[in-house]
């Protein structure tokens, strides 16, 4: 299972599609709080649609909460500001993907630290970023390729139509 980590989310509509990107890929959504917005909100829920019964999710008050009860996990700090492409690392079965909020980032002392396991998604220069549920859906969807898309339901079946 990989763990989708959002760092002070800010658009409740953003972080509902990351909610249903986890509920269908298997993965465990972590929020480190403050939240730019309620849990309840409407809008992050109408986003996630009917998916919350299916999503593993986990609460922190704060960065410093999430990791002193994650200790052991290998993270990867999804920033514009990384020298390694998304693509670069072999990820594996309980891998952190660490994404900050929308208007920021993560913080630079975090990614200073940790320029090894920093990865960006190549984009066109000149271009600030990508939307956060879209990058975390590349990113997602990469690990996964690389495991087989372990756990997934891997075809579907078209339903019969008679004319």
């Amino acid at each position: 299972m990989l763990n989708i980590v959002l760092v002070e989310p800010e658009i409740p509509q953003n972080t509902g599609n990351i909610a249903r990107t986890c509920a269908a890929t298997g993965a465990r959504l972590h929020l480190v709080r403050p939240l730019g917005f309620e849990i309840d909100d409407a809008k992050l829920k109408r986003a996630g649609l009917d998916y919350w019964h299916m999503l593993d999710i986990t609460f922190y008050d704060n960065i410093d909460d999430f990791f002193a009860k994650n200790k052991n996990g290998t993270f990867y700090y999804c920033t514009t500001k990384a020298k390694n492409k998304y693509d670069d690392p072999v990820y594996k079965d309980g891998d952190y993907l660490v994404f900050g909020k929308e208007t920021k980032g993560l913080d630079e002392a975090l990614l200073k630290a940790n320029p090894d396991t920093c990865i960006r998604i190549p984009m066109v220069d000149g271009a600030r970023s990508l939307n956060l549920s879209n990058s975390v859906a590349i990113v997602v969807y990469e690990a996964l390729k690389q495991n087989d898309f372990f756990g997934l339901q891997r075809q579907g079946e078209l339903t019969k139509f008679e004319w």
